[in-house]
């Protein structure tokens, strides 16, 4: 079966508008440079969020969980099998993101008789010093973007967006643990709120905003029902593996604000 042009731009068209759909009331994940190392939050009810990849690489995502899980083993399998015939420095969440999901995220969204991916991910990498920290958002259609300090995915652009403006505008919040982490939630809720307003590329009018719950009632609400996930890649550690989930206790006194 061939496809005119205009066939092939129409279902490439309605494959977007379908991922879109699907991923607006997702999760976000939030990722944060601190000086110990590299956090990832987010809020979930059901499954996990966050993995460990390699030494240095964490991921979290949103989207269908099975999705999710696939762009997960491809990274591991990925990451031990370079680490193994090469050397685990050249393991790099640039070449892991770049070389292999990308393209395979590129070629699937592309494709209009095979199913697309309902994912977004963000991939972070722990470097020796926090300048070296490393973050990559991918989308479902492949497309990428890097950042040092901080990055999100979230169930919008409008939701990114707005979720990137809250970190950029408090950098010192970001040299303390526990300021982190609050700064964390509170970005999460915007992106809560956001990605559930609008779909992709689409602004609300005035009456559905008005009707919007505040960012702080949907954090309080979440935290009541679900599990707040920290992970968190240590820059310096004795410990053979970076990668560990902060305790309750660990998160006790923030959450303790929302309650």
């Amino acid at each position: 079966m061939s496809l005119t042009p205009y066939d092939w731009n129409q279902s490439i068209q309605t494959r977007m508008e379908y991922i879109e759909e699907r991923l607006r009331d997702g999760s976000p994940v939030v990722g944060l440079s601190i000086p110990e190392g590299v956090l990832l939050l987010s809020i979930h009810r059901a499954q996990r969020k966050i993995y460990e990849i390699y030494d240095r690489l964490v991921f979290g995502g949103i989207g269908n969980q099975s999705d999710i899980e696939m762009m997960r083993n491809a990274a591991i399998d990925f990451a031990h099998r370079e680490g193994f015939q090469r050397s685990p420095d050249d393991v790099t969440a640039q070449r892991l993101v770049g070389s292999v999901l990308s393209p395979s995220l590129k070629k699937a969204f592309g494709d209009p008789f095979t199913a697309p991916f309902v994912f977004r991910g963000l991939f972070a990498e722990v470097g020796a010093q926090a300048e070296h920290d490393a973050f990559y958002a991918l989308g479902f259609d492949g497309e990428f973007k890097n950042d040092t300090h901080y990055s999100v995915v979230a169930g919008s652009v409008d939701a990114e967006n707005r979720m990137i403006d809250l970190l950029h505008a408090s950098p010192d919040a970001r040299e303390d643990r526990t300021a982190a982490i609050r700064l964390g939630l509170e970005a999460w809720a915007v992106g809560r709120v956001q990605g559930r307003r609008v779909g992709f590329g689409r602004l609300p009018d005035d009456e559905e905003a008005a009707d919007l719950p505040s960012p702080d009632q949907v954090l309080r609400e979440e935290i009541a029902e679900g599990t707040v996930e920290v992970g968190l890649l240590e820059r310096n550690t004795p410990r053979e593996s970076k990668f560990r989930l902060l305790r309750a206790e660990e998160l006790g006194p923030v959450l303790k604000e929302y309650r």
